[in-house]
């Protein structure tokens, strides 16, 4: 089957919705399908054309930016001429081009699929209030052009203003993809080392510095955690220098990055064996995002399958991992306090949050989100498509594995 994969960024871009494209084509490719990424020339120093992983990738150049979007005025012909290759147009949400896109493939008659990744939510201003309504007006219309829409859980789905309206329409739960290089002992301990974390206790946060990930409220939490654990270390891995958008915020932190710095360490953007040692020398992690921009954290089921449990914003969709698993703990969105508590408790019996991490990871195999999307894309093939949201096998596989567990401490719990 051809496939093509429509998003705005890909990699190098380092992002949640990014590498899903990424594992998500792998695995696609590897399973003998033809995928092709048509993506943004972000960085004119990229090629327009490459080979990734047997994923073909087509870059168009940008002419200019639009807040975090981009213009690209070639893009259109190009999504002409890939399309009418292709058998499956996938795009991926929220983006400026999708419903131009979606369009060619009505007009061709090939199947249009969406995955929406996220809420869209720029920083504050008039002008970026503007960008707002254009893109959820696109994204809307492009939904309406859609065969089918996925997304990661029933309830993001059902909180979402975008995704609400498809329910019980054309709206499809499908687990994310999730995988992590393998990391021998002596890459783990020689990360340790570097780092300096001596056996002390270890807190994580793994984004981008940018406003929505509430990283500030990690900061306010600090204070009282060292209370319980004075020598405890935050590592937090991501960029933090020249995020797009986010010089303010970057700005606005920079005070708290310099008084914290003797135990809040700023590690950048890690990938591969070094980003599996991360997690494993990771005792909680934090994701304390603050609105809808953030889904799901698949960095939570990264962590998960470390064994580390992880505290939660109680956003739709973020909260699942937690609520499905049992392995950490939810907490009210911006409470610094409910954060900092809810970490101590972690760290002070962390084995009576830890669950089978082989299940975990089964639950989110790249190989597992393929073959679902495959199944939805011959559906869609053959003029069948179940027009229902029910919940994935392999999230009723976590539920019991959290169910199994339950006596040892309240798995899960919310506050």
């Amino acid at each position: 089957m051809k496939i093509l994969e429509v998003l705005t960024y890909y990699r190098p871009w380092i992002s949640g919705l990014t590498i899903y494209v990424e594992r998500l084509s792998r695995a696609l490719a590897r399973q003998g399908h033809d995928v092709t990424v048509l993506t943004a020339q972000y960085d004119p120093d990229l090629p327009r054309y490459d080979l990734i992983d047997d994923v073909k990738v087509v870059r168009i150049p940008v002419a200019f930016r639009v807040s975090k979007g981009v213009i690209m005025p070639s893009f259109g012909p190009t999504a002409w001429k890939l399309a009418q290759k292709t058998d499956i147009i996938h795009l991926h949400l929220p983006q400026f081009d999708a419903p131009g896109v979606a369009m060619r493939g009505r007009l061709l008659g090939k199947p249009v699929v969406i995955t929406y990744h996220s809420d869209l939510q720029l920083p504050h201003g008039l002008f970026n209030r503007v960008v707002d309504k254009v893109v959820h007006f696109q994204n809307r219309l492009a939904g309406a052009l859609a065969d089918a829409i996925v997304t990661y859980t029933r309830d993001f789905g059902s909180h979402s203003p975008y995704l609400s309206y498809y329910l019980g329409q054309k709206l499809h739960i499908i687990p994310p993809p999730v995988e992590l290089a393998d990391c021998s002992d002596e890459i783990l301990q020689q990360f340790q080392q570097t780092h300096r974390l001596e056996g002390e206790e270890t807190i994580g946060i793994i984004c981008r510095l940018a406003a929505e990930k509430g990283v500030e409220v990690l900061h306010k939490a600090l204070p009282l955690i060292r209370k319980s654990f004075p020598n405890v270390r935050v590592l937090h891995a991501g960029q933090y220098k020249n995020v797009l958008g986010e010089e303010a915020y970057a700005a606005k932190l920079a005070p708290l990055f310099e008084k914290y710095k003797s135990h809040y360490h700023l590690l950048g953007s890690i990938e591969g064996a070094e980003l599996t040692a991360f997690y494993k020398s990771l005792d909680c992690l934090c994701i304390p995002s603050l609105n809808n921009t953030e889904t799901f954290g698949l960095v939570q089921i990264e962590a998960m399958m470390n064994g580390a449990p992880s505290v939660a914003s109680a956003l739709p969709g973020v909260r699942q991992p937690v609520t499905m698993t049992g392995m950490g703990e939810v907490i009210p969105i911006g409470d610094h306090e409910a954060l900092a508590e809810a970490i101590i408790r972690i760290l002070r019996n962390k084995a009576a949050y830890v669950r089978d991490p082989a299940v975990i990871a089964e639950s989110f195999s790249p190989d597992e989100t393929a073959a679902s999307y495959l199944n939805l894309f011959h559906d869609l093939h053959n003029g069948r498509a179940d027009n229902t949201a029910p919940e994935p096998p392999a999230y009723d596989r976590l539920r019991a594995m959290r169910d199994a567990m339950q006596g040892s401490r309240g798995e899960g719990v919310s506050r």
